[in-house]
């Protein structure tokens, strides 16, 4: 710990954590490492929750700047922002929340051909809410080679029902064709070939069928592609990941 705050300030900011959590738990949390990867509509509402929960240590992995079309759903996206580093501005607010953070900033994309290197930092846990597939991919396979564990958002675009969220092993998950295309990928790799078998992967995702105005679709034609998104479901798929990478910490510590 740091004298960056006084520790009866810094006891009032998280007593209520170790109050619902219990004083094992949260001290685990500050000597914990989070990597999430994706600053987006669900990962930088993680970022803040995951700060308020009093984390020791997080690396942010993106390359992106805040747009305009970002207004809707990202927690760092408004006027004063806008162009701004999207991982910048999340440090900035962890380090307002908690003084005694150490945030760690990987400016890039997370690719195949770099994932070992930003996994390089050897997170405690890694929480993945980026939406390509291919980078999605190569991080399931390192997770799962090197026993990283790792909790993966679906996809969050065109669902309206915030209720309709569950968390599943990628085997059971249903009506995301990404989570399935990646299923799919593993399964043509060798990995889990047997339905009924678990791949130790734990999805974030919505049973809601995705929703596309009428105006959206009639302009996309019989494509209907450019499904919205609703901040009341990408804020609260944040949620229930970071829910997750609580109990995966609480379950380490256990074990320890």
């Amino acid at each position: 710990m740091t004298d960056l705050l006084q520790d009866d300030e810094y006891d009032r900011r998280f007593a209520g954590v170790a109050k619902i959590y219990g004083d094992d738990s949260f001290h685990h949390y500050e000597n914990s490492h989070v990597m999430v990867i994706g600053i987006g509509g669900v990962g930088s509402w993680a970022v803040e929750a995951l700060a308020r929960t009093g984390i020791g240590e997080l690396t942010l992995v993106d390359m992106d700047v805040v747009a305009a079309s970002n207004i809707n759903r990202q927690l760092p996206a408004m006027t004063a922002t806008l162009g701004c580093e999207k991982i910048e501005i999340m440090a900035e607010r962890c380090r307002s929340i908690n003084p005694r953070i150490k945030i760690n900033l990987i400016d890039d994309y997370l690719t195949p051909e770099n994932v070992k290197e930003i996994l390089s930092g050897n997170p405690d846990i890694i929480l993945d809410c980026i939406d390509d597939v291919k980078a999605k991919f190569a991080l399931m396979l390192h997770c799962r080679f090197n026993k990283v564990p790792l909790i993966v958002s679906g996809g969050a675009g065109g669902k309206l029902d915030p209720l309709k969220i569950r968390v599943a092993d990628l085997s059971r998950t249903e009506q995301d064709p990404m989570l399935a295309k990646l299923r799919a990928q593993l399964r043509a790799k060798g990995i889990c070939k047997k339905p009924k078998e678990k791949f130790g992967i734990t999805c974030v995702y919505s049973i809601d069928n995705p929703f596309s105005s009428a105006d959206v679709c009639a302009s996309a034609g019989l494509r209907c592609g450019g499904y919205g998104s609703a901040v009341v479901v990408t804020s609260s798929f944040a949620m229930v990941a970071v829910s997750e990478v609580l109990k995966k910490l609480d379950s380490k510590r256990l074990k320890a």
